[in-house]
């Protein structure tokens, strides 16, 4: 059976850099007061003529070429967003054209906050089946367009951007080692867009409520990612039959720096083990693994033989995870 390696990565984010100053309107000191609740500085928001397929195609471009391959030679794409460029088509269709992928059938996945995760999952089985040998997996979203900017819990914590994954088949033991995702569905209402879609389509009345906009229990959220993170990592290691501490680094979802303390006490794992951008891009929903990886595999943080492990969590509720050996 085969392994899928990490063949590239790549990155993308906007260049319209958003501080935290800009949310002076909502709240005195806004710096400040974003930062010590999330650990957030500065985002990135999309132009107005920018899209989430736009992001994804960059950042799939850039490993393309950071691998030396042929678009020709993609067998699948992958593109998780919950931001897509419209209900239909499928964002990856768009990518798929963007890029010159003509070969590979291309599908939309939504897990939220966890769809790159998910995507990795789904990729991951396909390379193992035999059936497929090289996927891009992308992680991409633009949720500046969605958010409610008279909302000061939601509105502040969020960026815009994507980051891209190539996996190739591999008869070593490298890549991706062991997965683990999960849903509770029976929360899906602690994150939502209400307005969205088939069950309360958009209306004049729905855009006044602002319903069209994202929505969150934020409270509630910090409690479920407090919990069920520590979780995976206990899951996930002792699937790979190895212990927290063999890891060399956590690439979490980046969503609130409080969160990530929480789970470092949790789990006895270093601050310095877990590989945050957070600062710089706050959430980017199914990019912020993604771009966390690619970035900290650019810079040398991140080489050759490094364990590594990667978890998202987000709507739905959804949560996993997975471990890659570098």
């Amino acid at each position: 059976m085969p392994y899928a390696k990490i063949l590239a990565t790549g990155g993308r984010v906007p260049d319209r850099v958003v501080k935290n100053s800009f949310f002076d309107y909502l709240v005195e000191g806004a710096d400040e007061w974003i930062h010590s609740r999330t650990g957030i500085r500065e985002r990135r928001f999309a132009a107005e003529n920018e899209a989430t397929s736009d992001l994804a195609s960059a950042a799939a471009r850039q490993a393309l070429d950071s691998a030396g391959v042929d678009p020709l030679s993609i067998d699948c794409i992958i593109v998780s967003t919950s931001t897509p460029d419209m209900i239909l088509p499928p964002t990856a269709c768009m990518v798929q054209k963007n890029i010159g992928a003509e070969n590979a059938f291309a599908f939309d996945m939504n897990a939220v906050c966890s769809g790159f995760v998910f995507g990795v999952e789904v990729a991951d089985n396909f390379i193992r089946s035999g059936k497929y040998r090289r996927i891009l997996v992308i992680g991409a979203d633009a949720y500046s367009k969605i958010l409610d900017f008279q909302d000061k819990t939601t509105c502040p914590l969020f960026g815009d951007g994507a980051g891209a994954l190539i996996l190739e088949a591999t008869d070593e033991e490298r890549g991706i080692l062991q997965t683990f995702i999960r849903s509770d569905g029976c929360r899906w209402e602690m994150i939502q867009v209400p307005s969205s879609g088939s069950r309360k389509p958009i209306t004049a009345e729905t855009i006044a409520l602002r319903e069209n906009t994202f929505k969150m229990a934020g409270r509630s959220v910090f409690t479920f990612a407090t919990d069920v993170i520590p979780k995976v990592i206990e899951q996930l290691t002792a699937k790979a039959g190895i212990s927290p501490l063999d890891l060399d680094f956590v690439i979490p979802h980046q969503a609130n720096s409080r969160i990530i303390d929480l789970i470092s006490r949790k789990t006895g794992l270093e601050p310095e083990r877990f590989l945050l951008n957070l600062d710089r891009f706050g959430n980017t929903a199914a990019a912020s693994v993604a771009l966390a990886l690619d970035e900290n595999l650019r810079n040398g943080v991140i080489v050759e033989g490094s364990l590594v492990l990667m978890m998202g969590f987000g709507g739905g509720l959804s949560w996993g995870g997975a471990i890659i050996r570098i």
